[in-house]
């Protein structure tokens, strides 16, 4: 195993390299800081030394400021699953704008979008479309306490369901003030037995199908179906958050698991890439926010239906991505992952996900819940991520990835041997075990 210092210093080494070829991306973030607190606005694009500035995109080609390309394995965190320029999804937003844009009213957009989304996802019966996963996420637990009539909500330790309803080490302290229960993800019996002790009390339980932002971490056979029949026994809703993984299959991770929520949230690339989420579910559940209603729940949003998502949302989801081509796209990207793990062989690594849905981890694994991963080394994965991105990859600097319809098979060819070349070029450092 090598000294720690060894590894602060390599980490040192790839962060000033890094730095050194790229003056122009170093200018930028410098004038950055001067507007934007630490120079920037999404803080999950940071890293150090500074972030990438990206000047154009195309395909699955990100081209930096500096003039570095880089193969795009990161899918804009999967709401890019269509890549940076598909043709038909571009053709739909120009129509779309060419009739002009906030018009402050309905238009068929919406309904051609919402019938493709009620048909691609049976326990969608009723849809309201938002504009970002976060607010799908947060009407979806309205919906649920008005409709159960308590105010409680079961989430899982390591989940993401947007920045307002973080709960990565517990509860974020800019969290909405929901009255949260927060229990572990995979251990369906604590998960029951804090149900039943509250069961008078809870409006719903609001679960990943697989942890995204945690490390992609899948659910164990048998945790959903557990959480369907303790919901169903106490009277609570289960909320799936599909906002990543419902691009998994042809129905998303509930189809796969054979399980039926009551509410299900998505996210923006059911939009087409372009600002979007939504919310929906049961018809009664979902009849709340019916305006004709005399006690109807109200839901605003000046974006809701704008008609540049709901254009290429409909466009991407019948023509692009048809229940066919989601079914080829995650059998690829099994493959990719199932390629990556006999690249990191020996390696203190190892790759967890489902389908087009990844994440490489520091640790030479099995990973299965969070504590697994206590003894994975963050200078490494940085080291990883540096030296990739010498190789002309990017990927998240936590290790996740998100393949795009737009990466080729030669594209991922070089990135599995990048990964391989990685690794044995750090081979004091990245020790076999």
């Amino acid at each position: 195993m090598p000294h720690a210092d060894e590894l602060d210093r390599a980490v040192d080494e790839a962060r000033r390299r890094y730095a050194e070829r790229r003056p122009e991306t170093a200018a930028l973030h410098e004038r950055a800081t001067r507007v934007m607190p630490g120079g920037n606005t999404r803080t999950v694009l940071y890293h150090r030394p500074f972030p990438l500035r990206v000047a154009r995109a195309w395909d699955a080609v990100l081209e930096d400021v500096d003039g570095h390309r880089y193969v795009d394995l990161l899918g804009e965190y999967s709401a890019g699953l269509y890549g940076h320029s598909h043709p038909v999804v571009l053709e739909a937003m120009r129509e779309a704008i060419a009739e002009g844009l906030s018009r402050g009213a309905h238009t068929e957009r919406e309904v051609l979008l919402a019938d493709a989304v009620c048909a691609r996802w049976p326990s969608i019966e009723r849809v309201r479309f938002t504009n970002s996963g976060t607010e799908a996420n947060l009407m979806a637990l309205s919906a649920a306490r008005v409709f159960t009539g308590r105010d409680r909500v079961v989430v899982f330790r390591g989940g993401y369901h947007g920045g307002l309803l973080t709960f990565a080490h517990g509860a974020s302290p800019v969290n909405a003030p929901y009255d949260v229960l927060v229990a572990d993800f995979n251990d369906a019996d604590a998960a029951r037995d804090l149900l039943r002790a509250h069961a008078d009390q809870v409006a719903c339980v609001l679960v990943e199908p697989m942890l995204g932002s945690a490390g992609c971490l899948p659910a164990d056979p048998g945790f959903l179906q557990a959480l369907r029949e303790i919901t169903a026994g106490t009277g609570a809703l289960l909320v799936f958050d599909e906002v990543m993984t419902s691009r998994i299959g042809a129905g998303g991770l509930q189809q796969h698991y054979g399980v039926r929520p009551d509410l299900t949230t998505l996210g923006k690339y059911v939009g087409g890439g372009s600002s979007f989420g939504a919310f929906g579910g049961r018809a009664d559940v979902m009849s709340l926010f019916d305006p004709t209603r005399s006690d109807a729940l109200p839901h605003a949003g000046t974006f809701n239906n704008n008609v540049i998502s709901m254009a290429a949302g409909h466009a991407g989801l019948t023509r692009v991505y048809p229940p066919e081509v989601a079914e080829a796209h995650t059998r690829r990207g099994d493959e990719l992952r199932h390629r990556l793990a006999e690249a990191l062989d020996g390696a203190p690594f190892c790759v967890t996900g489902l389908g087009s849905l990844m994440a490489l981890h520091a640790t030479s694994g099995p990973v299965r819940r969070l504590e697994d991963l206590h003894d994975a080394d963050p200078r490494r994965l940085e080291l990883l991520f540096l030296d990739l991105l010498e190789r002309g990859v990017y990927l998240a600097p936590r290790g996740y990835l998100a393949l795009s319809l737009a990466v080729t098979d030669s594209q991922l060819d070089g990135f599995v041997d990048a990964v391989a070349d990685a690794v044995r070029g750090r081979s004091s450092l990245f020790a076999h075990r």
